[in-house]
């Protein structure tokens, strides 16, 4: 929301520094992301004298000017040096006074002034009319000024147009502050302030009612809670007065003429859009234009004001003339065949109160997002529809030199009614923890615009909140307004009492911070993506659905892209590296602990387990004059899945080798699942190519994901105690030649299991292929063994011995050959 200053100045006693009202408005819950000075829209720009004007040796409509801008340029001797300017309006004359954009000046609609050549001769700025500068529609001609005018003197300056804007930041449970009045109100509550806002008013009703001359039909009332028609006769469509198209330029909107800019306006001023149609458009059907607000019907078409031919679904609401053709897209867009032309004497003007679901479902589904369906999607107040309309109709009669016809059709089946809250002042002292005055809490209110009367028994008050305010329903409401306003900082801190009990934290959440501890001083980086996911985030990472239940749908999602919750955390994760590798960050080590959820048809909620994920690209650090890093690969992921094993003492971690067809997402041969004990808790590896490409990487990146929760199940506080050993032990290497297909872990297990209780250690130290030594289709495995006994040094009988069981139980088991 564009506020601005100039415009509030005229609602509510302000403070002369910005920055004041900026600190006060944060204290009290609305953030201003930006101060924009409007005057600096016009640097460069400045006030000139036509010295001379000559028509363009080229052109028959173009002339070329010489602008005095006094000291504004200067030549060699520091004398001023006018500025010659190509000019195509057809009001420049010589000894004209005017508003010159010079080289370097950034107009509104972001328009560039730089040195340009016009059919042959150079120009060096530009002289501007009053549309150009967003002070009105008018672009007949350039902006002629008085000719007592200064000469080089800041446009911005000699205008009265310099404001600042506060650009802020509106929750979207105060759709009352997406109005000048409301934001007024706000600040005025804000600064113990009244305020006084001065409403325009029609001076006369003429000519036949409004309900002779249309009708209007609701089909449903759940899509449009309140529709207000009102005619006016007689508009004259042209520029807007210079206020009017300052005040809807320090908006946000560009002025095109008086009869937008003062549905614009009305906007602005009071949070309610307004759509003006050309009324001679619209059909007359039994006497009367008839409008009738209807759903769409499927692919029903309609082309909207910005030329689009859009595609209608029935969850969208239109509004039709009497022959059953859409003329607009409710709450969103009006429709090309209804515009207001100059040509356009009669106009009906609409204002209503359309479904905030319907809107942003229609908003978000055609990609077209306006000021109207921002305010209806935050709902609007169906009770000050009649009010915007006639203020409306006020500034048509001023501006347009309309005549409003008598009376309104309204059609209003269920009139909002403002409920009664109850508040009770020792509640709010001793849920806030502060003293706060029940007068405070009074004023406080009915500057918020609430009615506050006290109740007979004095015990609390009876609070009705402005319809505006849909986000006052509660007693607890009402506390929080009266808290933000008394300030946070005037709490005093106190500590809980808290007598059967002492602070601290979970063992569960203990453990939950030491994972994260484990992974940064791994060297990885936290991050946070969101819960929301693209439907198709699993099948384009490759992920198969089994074992991740159902989609959790959004029903209202916030954009296309997140439209159910995630079921896994990778393809957030990829999205990083991509937007990382995309800004020049070539090494990328991330992770991420949070919920994933799991849908069921059996269950009203989802399941929500914690998982832990990361994703490794690139090398640990930049090359450097004497080495090089290697690339992260599938062996660093490995090792931070085994320290962070380490650190929380989870004992019989293992890894076993995953299967292509049930991890179609990894490179065959660089995955591998991670499992304690019997049980799989998440898996590693390299990510496939195809896969890295659908989210736009094209460098190896390595994965991992782990269920939190059941890693936790195995966290230990202390890991059993085990004697140092004292006696020697005797190292034996085994060469054995096995198929192919035997992988390392299988070929450890029957070791282990062959060795009996003196092999206390294994190591694989050598892998060996010949065709010709060992054999096609076969490979050669050294393992260096270790044979040890707690209470005795060992002879070499006895690890004779052992190896010879060992060696017999492996042949057999594994089909080895022994290598000398």
């Amino acid at each position: 929301m564009r506020v601005s200053y100039e415009w509030l100045k005229t609602m509510v006693d302000l403070p002369d520094d910005v920055s004041d009202l900026v600190a006060e408005l944060v204290r009290t819950g609305t953030e201003v992301e930006a101060v924009e000075a409007v005057g600096a829209d016009l640097d460069h720009v400045v006030t000139g004298r036509i010295l001379s004007c000559e028509p363009h040796p080229d052109s028959d409509h173009m002339h070329v000017t010489m602008v005095d801008v006094g000291m504004r340029n200067v030549d060699g001797n520091g004398d001023p040096a006018p500025l010659q300017i190509v000019c195509g309006a057809p009001n420049v004359a010589a000894g004209e006074h005017v508003v010159v954009a010079m080289v370097g000046a950034v107009l509104p609609g972001d328009v560039k002034i730089k040195k340009s050549k016009l059919r042959g001769v150079e120009s060096w700025g530009m002289n501007c009319s009053a549309r150009e500068l967003g002070l009105s529609g008018d672009h007949e001609g350039i902006m002629v000024l008085p000719d007592d005018a200064p000469v080089g003197v800041p446009a911005g300056e000699y205008l009265g147009v310099s404001d600042v804007v506060l650009d802020c930041e509106i929750t979207p449970n105060r759709p009352d502050c997406l109005s000048m009045t409301g934001f007024a109100v706000e600040v005025g509550a804000t600064l113990g302030e009244d305020t006084h806002i001065e409403l325009p008013a029609v001076r006369h009703e003429a000519g036949p009612a409004a309900k002779d001359s249309v009708s209007v039909a609701v089909e449903d009332p759940e899509r449009c809670s309140r529709y207000c028609a009102r005619v006016l006769r007689g508009v004259k469509v042209g520029p807007s007065p210079e206020w009017l198209a300052r005040r809807v330029t320090a908006a946000g909107s560009r002025p095109i003429n008086n009869v937008v800019d003062v549905t614009n306006y009305v906007m602005y001023l009071t949070g309610q859009p307004l759509h003006a149609f050309d009324l001679a458009k619209v059909p007359v059907v039994d006497g009367r234009h008839a409008v009738v607000v209807r759903p769409a019907r499927d692919g029903e078409h309609i082309v909207t004001l910005d030329g689009q031919d859009r595609e209608l679904t029935p969850d969208m609401t239109v509004i039709s003339d009497g022959n059953g053709e859409a003329i607009a897209l409710a709450g969103v867009m009006g429709g090309e065949n209804s515009e207001v032309e100059e040509s356009t004497c009669d106009v009906l003007l609409e204002s209503a109160c359309f479904s905030p679901g319907h809107t942003s479902r229609t908003s978000r589904d055609l990609g077209l997002m306006s000021e109207a369906s921002i305010r209806y999607e935050r709902k609007v107040d169906a009770a000050g529809c009649d009010e915007a309309a006639a203020i409306a109709c006020a500034l048509f009669e001023a501006c347009c030199g309309a005549e409003v016809a008598r009376g309104v059709v309204d059609v209003y089946p269920e009139p909002v009614k403002a409920a009664t809250v109850a508040l009770r002042p020792a509640r709010v002292r001793e849920l806030c923890g502060a003293d706060i005055p029940t007068d405070f809490m009074v004023e406080s209110l009915a500057r918020l615009g609430c009615v506050v009367v006290p109740s007979r028994l004095g015990a609390y008050l009876d609070v009705v909140p402005p319809t505006s305010r849909p986000d006052l329903e509660r007693e607890i409401d009402l506390v929080e307004e009266v808290l933000r306003l008394w300030g946070m900082g005037e709490v005093e801190p106190t500590i809980p009492g808290a007598a059967n009990h002492s602070g601290g934290l979970t063992r569960r959440q203990r453990l939950d911070k030491a994972v994260g501890e484990a992974l940064r001083a791994g060297g990885l980086c936290e991050t946070l993506t969101y819960n929301f996911a693209e439907s198709g985030d699993l099948e384009r990472l490759g992920m198969a659905e089994d074992g991740r239940g159902q989609a959790v749908r959004i029903l209202n999602p916030l954009t296309a892209d997140q439209g159910e919750m995630r079921r896994s955390i990778v393809p957030g994760l990829l999205r990083s590296v991509a937007y990382n590798l995309d800004h020049g960050v070539d090494d990328v080590m991330l992770y991420e602990q949070g919920r994933v959820f799991f849908g069921s048809p059996d269950a009203a909620q989802p399941a929500e387990p914690r998982y832990v994920s990361a994703v490794l690209c690139g090398a640990w650090g930049p090359d450097t004059w004497d080495s090089k890093p290697l690339p992260l690969d599938f062996f660093d992921a490995k090792g931070l899945v085994e320290e962070l094993c380490r650190q929380l003492k989870v004992e019989r971690l293992r890894f076993k080798a995953a299967k292509p067809e049930r991890y179609p997402w990894l490179q065959p041969g660089r995955a591998a699942e991670v499992l304690c004990g019997k049980q799989r808790i998440g898996w590693l590896g390299n990510v496939h190519p195809s896969s890295l490409a659908r989210f736009g990487i094209e460098r190896d990146v390595v994965a991992f994901e782990l269920d939190q929760d059941a890693l936790l199940d195995h966290a230990q506080d202390q890991l059993p105690y085990r004697d140092i050993p004292t006696l020697p032990g005797v190292e034996q290497d085994l060469a054995i030649v096995v198929d192919e297909d035997v992988d390392y872990e299988t070929c450890v297990q029957r070791i282990q299991s062959a060795g009996g209780r003196l092999l206390a250690d294994i190591r694989l130290f050598d892998v060996y292929r010949d065709p010709v030594r060992v054999g096609p289709g076969k490979k050669s495995m050294a393992f260096a063994l270790t044979f040890r006994a707690p209470d005795r040094t060992l002879t070499a009988a006895d690890v004779e011995k052992a190896m010879e069981k060992l060696v017999g139980k492996i042949s057999k088991s594994l089909g080895a050959e022994v290598r000398s």
